[in-house]
């Protein structure tokens, strides 16, 4: 089955635009102009991939990405922003609201695919990684959950890849660049205050659990996962 990808985009022409090059590259897309017709879309089938528009009419695309973040249902569907915004604020914020990659108007159709592949090669990752238990927490990789003690923790999709190689390789150092090369893949043109960023939303996510600690600054170093708080 081709995996489908919602777009959700206000303007008619980006997503026919979008739409002819993910036919071109094999996957089905699925359109929406709004908030409401994105939720719509999503009740009729949950995408694989959401592209979607930083501006829209009404939600915008940062509030709907926080929103789907929080929802059972899309927590860990892998969103690609599309905005005409480049500087790095933007960017920043984009990422904190729940975002895995973003891609900057304009762009080509080629970069699109490329990024939607490496986001959609990742999360299949995801899914082949086993179970592991480090101190308080535990992932059960086949039902793709984390759990502290019995308590389930709601994750983002991409603060649990980088939990997971945290808990599979604990009490080590890893520098910035060292955890985009494992976590994002060296193919992929992501930069390093990213890592800074997804450090401080999984340390929120654990924050209510008490497991915060865990993961660790080390000053002039980069950051360690460690059982021992």
């Amino acid at each position: 089955m081709q995996k489908r990808i919602l777009i959700v985009d206000d303007e008619p022409a980006i997503r026919e635009m979008v739409a002819f090059a993910l036919r071109k590259g094999d996957f089905e897309p699925a359109h929406a102009a709004d908030a409401r017709e994105a939720q719509s879309a999503i009740a009729d089938r949950v995408p694989d991939l959401i592209l979607l528009d930083w501006m829209l009419p009404g939600t915008s695309g940062l509030e709907l990405a926080r929103r789907w973040r929080r929802e059972e249902l899309t927590r860990e569907v892998p969103i690609i922003m599309l905005t005409a915004r480049g500087e790095e604020n933007d960017r920043v914020g984009g990422l904190e609201a729940g975002v895995d990659d973003y891609v900057v108007k304009p762009f080509s159709a080629r970069e699109l695919l490329a990024r939607i592949r490496a986001v959609m090669r990742r999360s299949r990752e995801d899914d082949e990684d086993g179970s592991i238990h480090v101190g308080g927490l535990r992932i059960d990789g086949a039902a793709h959950r984390v759990f502290a003690g019995e308590e389930p923790v709601s994750i983002g999709p991409t603060e649990y890849r980088l939990l997971h190689f945290f808990m599979t390789h604990p009490e080590r150092v890893y520098s910035r660049s060292q955890l985009l090369d494992h976590v994002w893949g060296g193919s992929v043109y992501v930069e390093e205050r990213t890592v800074d960023v997804h450090i401080r939303r999984l340390r929120k996510t654990l924050e209510p659990v008490r497991l915060d600690g865990m993961v660790q600054t080390v000053r002039g170093a980069g950051y360690r996962f460690s059982a021992a708080m």
